[in-house]
């Protein structure tokens, strides 16, 4: 079954390896090509992130780098792998193909300075979420203390995401952000995200969240994460299946998909380690839903939820 992955943090990974990691068969790298082919892995979203600790003047050149790096090492040196700059693309994707989608994990690489962010959108960004777990000009985080809403210029940024038919992603937001974000979003979506009723993280979504991005119209992307499926920190196959579940009781049945963190995260998911097991919970999904459920959570649901189908 074909998998739509909404969030891997490979560009990071990259950025770090300093040339000494090769994309199509590192084993450093959770989602590299042949982990992607063999997990059947059919779109896979790569983030940009700018780490906090980067000098605020270096921080935009560092986004940079990274998309250099998706475009260079990633789809010069993959033919196979297709950058994806459109929603319409995602239907001309060929048999052996793999597509590849730039998000934006964080705005604080473009400071304030909103030309920064049309250029990324140039270079192929579909996906912007405004912070990562803290404060910056547009919005709080998940873990920043005070658990403000988005600025003016956070408005600003979700505003011209509507513009540009861009998904505005609530994943790590702080609550009062997420409030203020789907009061404005066109086209929101939570890219890797658990439920906070069955894991008390942060990071996680509550019910009355979850219930109104479903009636926005907006996806909820499960999060492999063990943090965020458990509160004792490891988890199994169950423990995702959960969480898919808790989503299905809340009406998001056909809302649901699949936003791994791989690349992102130390800690795995026992028997899904790295791209190349994704089958294996497809298959587990499959003993607990049906195979038009599964199809959906797998691809489907996003599909039928992109900005080009809502318009339609």
């Amino acid at each position: 079954m074909d998998i739509i992955d909404l969030h891997c943090d490979a560009l990071w990974k990259l950025s770090h390896g300093k040339g000494a990691i090769r994309y199509a068969d590192s084993p450093q790298l959770d989602t590299n090509k042949n982990r992607l082919r063999e997990g059947n892995v059919k779109v896979q979203c790569f983030a940009i992130f700018v780490e906090p600790e980067i000098q605020t003047e270096q921080k935009f050149q560092a986004a940079l780098d990274q998309v250099d790096l998706f475009y260079y090492e990633i789809l010069r040196k993959n033919p196979e792998m297709k950058h994806l700059k459109a929603w319409d693309d995602f239907d001309t994707l060929q048999n052996g193909e793999i597509g590849a989608v730039l998000t934006l994990e964080g705005v604080d690489a473009i400071g304030n300075d909103i030309g920064k962010l049309r250029l990324l959108y140039e270079l192929g960004v579909m996906s912007v979420g405004l912070t990562w777990n803290y404060a910056n000009l547009a919005a709080d985080g998940a873990l920043e203390p005070r658990g403000g809403g988005l600025t003016e210029f956070g408005r600003e940024v979700v505003r011209l995401n509507n513009d540009y038919n861009v998904l505005t992603d609530v994943s790590h937001l702080s609550e009062r952000s997420f409030w203020d974000v789907l009061e404005l979003a066109d086209y929101p979506i939570a890219s890797h995200s658990n439920a906070k009723a069955l894991c008390q993280h942060p990071r996680n979504l509550s019910d009355e969240q979850a219930k109104a991005l479903f009636a926005k119209g907006g996806l909820i992307h499960v999060v492999y994460h063990p943090s965020f499926l458990s509160e004792s920190g490891t988890a199994t196959f169950s423990d995702i299946i959960k969480h898919v579940d808790h989503f299905c009781s809340l009406g998001g049945e056909k809302q649901i998909g699949l936003g791994s963190d791989f690349d992102g995260i130390d800690v795995k998911v026992k028997g899904l380690e790295d791209a190349s097991k994704t089958q294996r919970l497809i298959n587990e999904l499959l003993k607990h839903f049906s195979e038009e459920e599964v199809r959906g959570f797998a691809y489907q649901n996003f599909l039928n939820h992109r900005p080009n189908v809502k318009e339609k």
